[in-house]
């Protein structure tokens, strides 16, 4: 019989592990609150007691925790003997050097790593569109394939088990940078007297970029950056009138500010006549000049934890 193991039953876990149930798979899962299975249970799952139990009970392993952080507490209270000859399909979201960490501490211990970042919320799972990346070892993607198609569709990216986490990143910098621009607009809207429902159709015009990204990527990919159809100084005159109405209607205005300080930078680089997909080089630079941000508790120069290493289970 077709079997596999889901731990993390949050709202992912769930609907991946229903998801098996569905497709007529015995389904293994545990979670730390156990509650948390009884659903699923109730459904046909059967409840792991251990992660020991749960690693050795058959069939590809799916990961659906918050960060590799978790992962690691999890996988810690399985003794090492458990993990080989194991496949996690690690669909825990982190950093790209975070994950390659994971994978190689796995591979140390006699298990493949299978980086996966789902592209589509948990009512998603299961759906024809669903889609995934995916990277690590190609024959083990290939010898599960059955498996993961049951989620979603698979986008295979590399070798490198850390560029499934690098695409997943980007997306979510775009996904989140994006609604939270939807949000700040809707906030002005609201203040106006004009209210979600109203302006969801013009919304959704303004964020279908669809047409820019397609006229810009090839231009990006070039080096063309003439000014030719817009310029970063018209952009910043534009801004200014957001922040302004913004202020007039007594709205935070914290985001277009970050934005409009920018294009800001990229006219005090020279590139006023410039398009805006000149900031890319502007943003660069402000990486390259400010340095990186560190984490909470990181050694801002070597990125480790002052109070232990960077991957406990080291």
């Amino acid at each position: 019989m077709k079997s596999v193991t889901v731990i993390g039953l949050g709202p992912m876990g769930q609907a991946m592990a229903g998801a098996y149930l569905d497709d007529g798979y015995e389904v293994t899962v545990w979670n730390r609150t156990t509650a948390r299975a009884d659903e699923l249970v109730a459904r046909g799952a059967r409840r792991a007691e251990s992660v020991e139990a749960a690693l050795t009970a058959g069939g590809p392993v799916v990961l659906s925790l918050t960060d590799h952080d978790a992962t690691d507490a999890v996988l810690a209270q399985a003794p090492e003997a458990a993990l080989a000859g194991r496949t996690l399909v690690n669909l825990t979201s982190d950093t790209p050097d975070r994950t390659r960490q994971t994978a190689a501490w796995l591979a140390g211990r006699g298990a493949v790593h299978i980086t996966g970042g789902v592209q589509v919320p948990p009512p998603g799972i299961g759906t024809p569109d669903a889609m995934t990346y995916y990277s690590g070892p190609k024959d083990a993607i290939e010898g599960h394939r059955p498996a993961l198609e049951v989620l979603t569709g698979i986008e295979y990216l590399g070798e490198d088990p850390g560029l499934a986490a690098l695409y997943y990143q980007i997306g979510i910098d775009m996904f989140w940078t994006a609604l939270a621009g939807y949000l700040h607009g809707q906030a002005v809207a609201e203040a106006n007297g004009i209210s979600a429902e109203d302006f969801l159709p013009h919304a959704v015009k303004t964020m279908d970029l669809r047409y820019f990204l397609e006229f810009y990527a090839p231009r990006i990919a070039a080096g063309n950056h003439e000014g030719d159809v817009d310029r970063i100084s018209m952009g910043a005159a534009s801004l200014e009138h957001v922040l302004h109405t913004t202020r007039a209607s007594g709205v935070d205005d914290s985001i277009p500010a970050a934005v409009l300080e920018i294009f800001r930078q990229g006219i005090a680089s020279g590139h006023g006549r410039d398009s805006l997909t000149s900031l890319i080089g502007v943003l660069r630079q402000r990486r390259r000049t400010t340095g990186p941000a560190p984490e909470d508790g990181l050694d801002a120069s070597t990125g480790a934890r002052p109070d232990g290493p960077q991957h406990f289970l080291s």
